[in-house]
C-alpha cells in the first residue's frame, strides 16, 4: 500500500467576527420585552394602517395598468408590494404577506424579460384586498387555509 498523504484542515479566519469585535453579545429580553408592549400599545391602529397600505398598493396597480406595463410603473408595483410584504405580519396579516411576496416574484426585476399577464398581478392586488376587507388574517380563517396550504 502507498502511504497517504496526511490531510490538513485550513481555517480561514472569521473576518466577519473580527470587524464587529469578537462574538455577539446576548439579547437583552427586556429590551425585547419593551419593544413587544410598544407593539402591542400601537396594534389598534393595525386595521386602519393595513388599509392605508392597500389604497397605496392599488394605486400602483392602477398606475400599472393605465401605463400599459412599463419600467417605472412595474417598480412602483414592486416597491408597494414589497413594502406590505414585510409590514402585513407585523399588522396581524401573514397571509397578506404571502401573496405580497408573490407578487414582488412576479414584478422583480430579477427576470427582466418575463412580463407577467396584467390579469395575473390584478389578481394578487384583488387577493390582498379580499383579505383586508373580511379581514382573513391566517391560515385559521375558512378562506385563509386556501392560501396556507401552499
Amino acid at each position: 500500500m502507498s502511504k497517504q498523504k496526511p490531510i490538513e484542515i485550513i481555517n480561514p479566519p472569521n473576518m466577519l467576527k473580527a470587524k464587529i469585535g469578537g462574538p455577539m453579545p446576548a439579547l437583552d429580553q427586556r429590551a425585547i420585552a419593551r419593544a413587544e408592549a410598544e407593539l402591542e400599545k400601537m396594534s389598534g391602529q393595525f386595521d386602519e394602517w393595513i388599509r392605508d397600505e392597500l389604497q397605496n398598493l392599488t394605486s400602483a396597480r392602477d398606475a400599472f395598468m393605465k401605463a400599459g406595463g412599463g419600467e417605472q410603473a412595474t417598480a412602483d408595483l414592486h416597491r408597494r408590494a414589497h413594502d406590505l410584504k414585510g409590514l402585513a405580519p407585523t399588522y396581524g396579516y401573514p397571509l397578506i404577506g404571502r401573496v405580497c411576496n408573490t407578487l414582488c416574484k412576479l414584478t422583480s426585476d430579477e427576470t427582466p424579460n418575463i412580463r407577467p399577464p396584467a390579469a395575473l398581478l390584478q389578481a394578487h392586488v384583488d387577493a390582498v384586498r379580499a383579505m383586508v376587507s373580511g379581514k382573513i388574517k391566517g391560515g385559521d380563517h375558512r378562506w385563509g387555509r386556501c392560501w396556507s396550504a401552499s
